[in-house]
């Protein structure tokens, strides 16, 4: 059920209007031989399905620390003399400080647009405080430049729509993508804006500076999803403090699966066709300024409400094009010596297609998840408070398929004997964990060459009910490698062997995952 306010409809902007929305660009070739000999044949064929995006190393920074992010939004922020994008679940509406730096940046800089998308069920919770309330001072302040947009999931429509209670309308799906930009900056996380995000929630941080075209994407990306977006305005009418404007008469707003499948699509083929490098597997003998770049991004979005599946298409082809994983897993007088992936969320119930590739290959497989204790939903009341419980189930089920595959990697084996599928948990007193994404190096004693970092969980919800964005990154840089390799290891040096076995699941919450279990 929508919010009690005011709703009118805004003329619609086509995609092929929407500022920065470029369809020609020259393009270079950039070379496969600096990359592992193991994935030139991997990066070259994503390459062909996914926008690239080539960039050095010395120009990102991975954080570990919640308070480290941040500092590094607010200073994104106060640096910004053209554009702020922020992209979230919601902002928490405590969160006055970082409301007070965008009022300071626009003050300071008369031409500074800040564009704000979050999830509308989340951000207008009714109440004297919600994401919408905190936002208005802004709005109001300067409405033509700060422009907030709040996203729908078209799933929850009809009698349900009316029946489901606020607290509960997001199980239907939501805005998930976790980007923030200013300028050329952009900062990626899975981490929402919310104090326990900045404080004593574990989640993951990348900050890439001097990137106009990866910036361009991310703000095109918004851009383009306000076009199936409610758009939030002051309100003219003393009655209601704000209003919900819709951008298209001519599509309602519980049908917009077709309009956001073709404005993804469109998005992702103009910038596929248009990508600033295309990859080579012949030696690159031209020169360029500052050298060979030695990052590769690869934007994927997964919506699978509208039919965007490019997550499930990426990551299949990533465990097609791995080499290795022919030694059985139950072969002990081998050695181990193929790719080791390492794989966290912290709402874990893989994906049916992702659990049958890990357990479809032989390949090494390190998983993270969540304790009950470390479980965002731990102590809540009602309903939730069964979720910690709900997602014990689904590792225990998942735990009985690894060893029905045969695939069990004992927490007993050494990181260079075993070759099968381990579950650990995270636990760190007085914190929660949201982290996910993967990691993959070509060996156990290597570092990561490969990692995937952004919003989605890895789960059937964010396969097919939320709208998420992530970015695969290649990198043929030693250093960077290492500061991958720092970042897996400090998140598993919180991490202790799975207990979920020893845990009781009651009936009650048995049937609640049955019912719901495409939710978690």
């Amino acid at each position: 059920m929508l919010p009690r306010c005011s709703l009118r409809t805004l003329r619609f902007i086509p995609i092929s209007g929407v500022a920065g929305f470029h369809t020609k660009s020259r393009s270079k070739n950039l070379t496969t031989s600096s990359f592992d000999p193991t994935i030139r044949t991997f990066v070259h064929k994503l390459a062909e399905l996914q926008p690239c995006f080539a960039m050095s190393s010395s120009e990102l920074r991975i954080m570990h620390e919640p308070s480290q992010f941040y500092q590094c939004l607010l200073d994104m922020i106060r640096r910004a003399k053209r554009r702020v994008f922020l992209s979230s679940l919601y902002i928490g509406s405590e969160e006055t400080e970082l409301i007070e730096a965008l009022r300071t940046a626009l003050e300071t800089n008369p031409s500074l647009q800040v564009r704000v998308h979050l999830d509308l069920n989340r951000s207008t919770r009714p109440g004297p405080k919600s994401t919408a309330l905190l936002l208005l001072p802004l709005l109001q302040a300067y409405p033509d430049r700060v422009h907030v947009s709040m996203f729908r999931s078209p799933k929850l429509k009809g009698i349900m729509a009316k029946l489901v209670p606020p607290r509960y309308n997001e199980g239907w799906g939501t805005w998930h993508p976790k980007i923030y930009g200013a300028d050329d900056e952009v900062l990626i996380s899975g981490a929402n804006l919310n104090e326990s995000y900045f404080t004593n929630r574990q989640d993951r941080y990348i900050h890439l500076s001097s990137q106009p075209s990866i910036a361009q994407y991310c703000l095109s990306f918004l851009q383009v999803s306000e076009s199936f977006s409610y758009k939030l305005l002051a309100s003219q009418d003393s009655k209601e403090k704000y209003q919900l404007a819709w951008p298209d008469s001519k599509t309602h707003p519980h049908h917009i699966e077709r309009k956001a499948h073709n404005a993804l699509t469109t998005l992702h083929n103009t910038y596929r066709l248009s990508s600033t490098f295309r990859t080579s597997t012949a030696p690159d003998t031209s020169s360029q300024d500052g050298g060979e770049p030695d990052v590769l991004i690869f934007p994927i979005i997964q919506a699978g409400q509208f039919d965007i599946r490019e997550e499930e298409r990426v990551l299949s082809l990533l465990f097609d094009e791995l080499p290795g994983g022919k030694c059985p897993s139950d072969s002990k007088e081998i050695p181990y010596n193929d790719p080791l992936i390492d794989l966290t969320t912290g709402y874990f119930g893989l994906y049916r297609p992702y659990r049958d590739l890990v357990l479809g290959s032989q390949l090494a497989c390190r998983i993270i998840a969540s304790s009950p204790k470390a479980n965002g939903f731990y102590g809540s009341s009602g309903i939730s408070g069964r979720l910690p419980e709900g997602y014990t189930l689904l590792e225990q089920r998942f735990i009985n398929a690894v060893r029905k595959s045969g695939r069990e990697w004992p927490d007993d084996a050494t990181e260079s004997s075993g070759s099968g599928v381990q579950l650990r948990e995270w636990e760190r007193d007085g914190w929660t964990y949201h982290a996910k994404g993967i990691w993959v190096r070509p060996t156990p004693t290597s570092t990561p060459y490969i990692t995937l970092f952004g919003s989605t969980n890895l789960n059937s919800r964010s396969a097919n009910l939320d709208t998420e964005l992530s970015f695969l990154l290649v990198t043929s840089s030693n250093t960077l490698r290492q500061r991958l390799a720092e970042e897996v290891e400090g998140l598993r040096a919180h991490t202790r062997p799975w207990h979920g076995g020893d845990r009781k699941v009651r009936i009650g919450t048995k049937a609640l995952v049955a019912l719901i279990g495409g939710m978690l």
